[in-house]
This record gives C-alpha cells, sequence and structure tokens, in this order.
C-alpha cells in the first residue's frame, strides 16, 4: 500500500510541469492532461466503511431471534486510473483493490502467492464509428447489477442473484457496437472471448475458454450521464427512460464451480460447460428508479454433478439454479432515498444450498450524489429447511 501511494505521488510530481492542470469539485478527482494532448489520466480513490449485525430467527418466529453476529470493516478500499493514450480513440482503465476482501487468494497454486489486487487492467480502442475493440481485465457483460460499481449502488451491496451467479471478472478480449437508430433508439452489442477462470488465474487456461454476447436497448433514448449503470434516480430524468438488457454465456469445461468464481475443482474432475442467460432492465423517471434481473444457469447436458476422471464417483457440485431480483425505490428531492427489494434464489436441487427469499428495505442519504453518502438497509431473509434470519447495514462512502 505504501509503495503504491509513493509511486503514485512520485508519478504526479513528474508529470506535473507537462500538463494542463485544471479546477475541479470534489468527486471529480485528480485530472492532467498533456499540452499536446497526447495523454491524460485521471486518479481517484474511494473507500467504504461498513457495519453488518445478523441474527438468527428461531422457528421462524420474529419474537424469538438471537444469536448476534456483528461485523465492523473497511468493505472497499479502491484506487482508479483512467485516461487516453497518444489519442483519444485510446482509453485505458486500471483499478486496485487495497482491503482483505480484495487481495486475498481462493487458492495460491492458481493465483499465486501474492495479493490479488488487480481488479481493472483494460484498453478501449474505437477503431471505427462506432465499433470498439476492448482487451485486458475487466468486468464480463453479464448481469447489469454486476456492471454497476460498486460506488454507485442502490442498496449497501449487491442481490443474492448476484452473489451466486455474476460472471464477475475475467481476461480476455471484446468487440463492442454503439449505434442510434432514428432520432433516439439506443442499441449495444458486445461479444466476448475470454480465458474463463476469473480475475488474476496466473496457472494458464484450465479447461475449455469462455464467450459472452449481450445486447441492450434503449427505445427512449440515452440516460443522463449513462444513468442506466448507476443505481438510484441520482439524475431525475426529465422523461422516461428505458434499457432492456440480454446476455448469454457459454464457459466450456468449466474449472470452477460457478464458472469462473467459486472454488477451483480438483484435477481429477471430468468438466462440464456452463451455459448462463440473463435477462434485465432499469428504468427511471423524475425520482423513480426500478431495477430488474432474472438469471438461469444450467450445465449443457443438464447435470450440476461433476465426477472424476473415470465417470463414476461424484466429487462435487456444479452451482447450477436460477434467481430473481427486483428493486425500486424513490428519490425525494432533499436526496433521501427509500428503496424496497426482492430477491428469490433458487438453486439446482443437490448440495448446493436451499431455495432463499431476501426482503430489503432501505434508506440512503446522497450528500454528493453517490460520491458521498450514508447508506443503511434491513433485510428478512427467509430459507426453506433451515432458520430464517434478519440482517441490518449500515455503510459509509467517500469517493475522490
Amino acid at each position: 500500500m505504501k509503495f503504491l501511494l509513493t509511486l503514485s505521488l512520485i508519478i504526479f510530481a513528474n508529470l506535473a510541469p507537462y500538463c494542463q492542470l485544471e479546477d475541479y469539485s470534489f468527486g471529480d478527482g485528480f485530472r492532467y492532461k498533456a499540452k499536446d494532448t497526447t495523454f491524460s489520466i485521471k486518479a481517484a480513490f474511494r473507500f467504504q466503511l461498513l457495519s453488518k449485525s445478523d441474527w438468527d430467527v428461531r422457528n421462524d418466529d420474529l419474537g424469538n431471534i438471537g444469536n448476534l453476529q456483528s461485523n465492523f470493516l473497511v468493505r472497499r478500499a479502491r484506487l482508479k486510473f483512467k485516461g487516453f493514450a497518444f489519442t483519444p480513440k485510446l482509453k485505458y482503465k486500471m483499478e486496485l483493490g487495497l482491503t482483505n476482501r480484495d487481495v486475498n487468494t481462493s487458492d495460491p497454486v492458481y493465483e499465486g502467492g501474492g495479493a490479488n489486487i488487480m481488479l481493472d487492467a483494460f484498453v478501449d480502442w474505437n477503431f471505427y464509428g462506432g465499433f470498439s475493440l476492448r482487451a485486458g481485465q475487466t468486468k464480463l457483460p453479464g448481469n447489469r447489477e454486476r456492471v454497476i460499481s460498486s460506488a454507485n449502488m442502490q442498496f449497501v451491496n449487491r442481490s443474492i442473484l448476484n452473489s451466486r451467479f455474476t460472471l464477475d471478472r475475467d481476461i480476455g478480449v471484446g468487440l463492442i457496437y454503439r449505434k442510434t437508430l432514428g432520432k433516439q433508439f439506443g442499441l449495444e452489442l458486445i461479444g466476448t472471448f475470454s480465458q474463463g477462470e476469473g480475475r488474476n488465474v496466473i496457472a494458464g487456461n484450465l479447461g475449455g475458454y469462455e464467450y459472452t454476447f449481450r445486447t441492450e436497448f434503449l427505445p427512449f433514448g440515452q440516460f443522463h450521464k449513462k444513468g442506466d449503470y448507476v443505481g438510484s434516480a441520482i439524475y431525475r430524468e426529465e422523461k422516461p427512460k428505458l434499457s432492456i438488457g440480454i446476455t448469454v454465456d457459454q464457459n466450456d469445461q468449466a474449472g470452477r464451480s460457478r464458472g469462473n468464481k467459486g472454488s477451483f475443482l480438483p484435477g481429477n474432475a471430468e468438466l462440464e460447460t456452463l451455459q448462463t442467460a440473463f435477462v434485465d432492465f432499469m428504468f427511471k423517471y423524475s425520482g423513480f428508479s426500478m431495477m430488474g434481473e432474472y438469471v438461469l444457469r444450467d450445465t449443457k447436458d443438464r447435470t450440476s454433478v461433476y465426477l472424476d476422471e473415470s465417470g463414476q464417483n461424484e466429487l462435487g457440485y456444479y452451482y447450477t439454479g436460477a434467481a430473481l431480483n427486483l428493486q425500486a425505490g424513490w428519490m425525494f428531492k432533499n436526496n433521501v432515498e427509500i428503496a424496497g427489494r426482492y430477491a428469490r434464489l433458487s438453486p439446482t436441487e443437490n448440495a448446493i444450498g436451499v431455495d432463499e427469499s431476501h426482503y430489503f428495505l432501505a434508506l440512503s442519504k446522497f450528500i454528493v450524489g453517490h460520491k458521498l453518502k450514508v447508506q443503511t438497509d434491513v433485510g428478512y431473509i427467509q430459507k426453506d429447511l433451515v432458520e430464517d434470519g434478519v440482517m441490518w447495514r449500515v455503510q459509509f462512502d467517500l469517493h475522490l
């Protein structure tokens, strides 16, 4: 951490004499642009402080709760750098995660023994019209909730749908096409080819590769400041805006239990191909916002069990099944928002888990948009076959 901060200061100190410096407001980061306009850089950091409390609900009776477990932690701390190099058509981004939740390695055999610090490192080249080529490590174009930055969430954290089924980050290449049809109808197509094991895997390809395709439709035109990927009605759209997204993904011979997330499969496992489909939407008008997602995942041969190389002995399970997430909120004129969420998890019937229903109510105060805010939410978690639970969270966000 000290090394990174020192290196950043050295770089900025050496660049400053050759750069154009401008005044910006809180939340805009530190920005520099070369006098000959051959490069630019924006540096920013942010952190989230979280308090979390969980209780068991004995015999599904809210009058009989106990077994309190509480935790205080720095949930996220990030350093981000982005800009363009040589030409504004060649953009880059690098993001580093600095908390223990970010840097822990799930398996040093595959991810190395060092800190798992690198989140994003990619370039975007707008080589012709609405076509861009992306190469490097970043989020795959999966469910909308995951692609929305953790700095811009409507609730304290993402839903159980994202926790179990997100495609998350991977390394590879992608082709992006953006076009406005007619006066306002927006169309975006994204196709990616990636390694399939997740971020920062150094052991090479473990099975096959991953193929992801996403299409988005914006029938009423573009959202203000890309608000279709920002939680809550921060920008108060003057006209109704809607974005609909569809993603299909295939991870050939997936080497982890959830594709590019979850535990790594043992070396003697017979790998299966995971197929995932997402449908999602974002709607905003004035102070109202609503987002919904549905996901379905299964293996190509419709069995979630993975066997040993002999094909006779069960070693474990891929995480398959379905999930739904619906959430909506209303932003008052004083930038206080009330929001509700319903999420349903339905894993395939085997040893991977039980059906769950989550009911959450959130209250947020946006002091300077998502750059400075305080959020709290409380939820009831209903589980089949096991005890229910109650969760209460409070989080403070600061983004410079």
